[in-house]
């Protein structure tokens, strides 16, 4: 397959470039700064130049143009104001899932994040981030054009994978490894029946690709 993410340097995007890339296939990751380039090819990606949040839908559609996937796993990050997690965490990701549909790739998976509702309250950033992901979640949700994934890992850490997960509908809070994230990510691109699926992710007891063809109903 060929497969484009945006937010190419991503912790999470550069483990899952590394996976996909070792299992033959064609890897592109969407960068803001010319000088992530070299990471991305050690990674086996090729580096992608382009801004999301001054980008058009035409541009970024262009880039996607032959892809068999598309994965968005771009975030503003930590240290970004609320003006930022609506430009990225809401802007990019509406604006990748519509290039996608204008591009014709059909496959799409987001990674999002637990607890992302467009109904969220309060003022603080984290708030501000889980509107603006649930926002993004829902216009995804809502085009038809895509076979869409919603994947929302708990708490992010850096540990060493286990390859072991708990993948369902509610997992309830937990936390989970960046390479655990990507070895899902992976494996629900192979696995086309995930989608219009919303899914929670925690470290859980089921190796990866069970937990992934449990969910799909294999």
């Amino acid at each position: 397959m060929r497969i484009v993410i945006a937010g190419g340097h991503g912790q999470i995007a550069l483990r899952l470039e590394r996976l996909l890339a070792a299992r033959g296939n064609e890897v592109a990751g969407i960068i803001r700064k010319a000088e992530q380039g070299d990471d991305l090819r050690e990674a086996g990606a090729e580096p992608v130049l382009l801004d999301l949040e001054s980008a058009s839908v035409e541009e970024v559609a262009a880039h996607l143009q032959g892809a068999d996937a598309a994965v968005f796993a771009a975030g503003a990050g930590p240290g970004s104001g609320a003006a930022r997690k609506d430009t990225v965490d809401k802007g990019a990701a509406v604006l990748f899932a519509d290039a996608a549909v204008r591009a014709g790739v059909r496959r799409h998976v987001v990674v999002s994040s637990m607890g992302a509702d467009a109904n969220h309250r309060g003022d603080d950033i984290f708030d501000v981030y889980q509107r603006a992901k649930g926002e993004a979640d829902d216009h995804v949700r809502a085009l038809d054009a895509l076979d869409w994934t919603i994947l929302r890992p708990g708490a992010l850490t850096n540990d060493a994978g286990t390859g072991l997960v708990r993948l369902e509908a509610r997992t309830g809070r937990g936390p989970v490894t960046r390479d655990d994230v990507a070895a899902v990510v992976a494996e629900l691109l192979e696995t086309p029946a995930t989608a219009g699926l919303t899914l929670e992710l925690v470290g859980g007891s089921t190796p990866v690709s069970v937990a992934v063809k449990a969910v799909a109903g294999n």
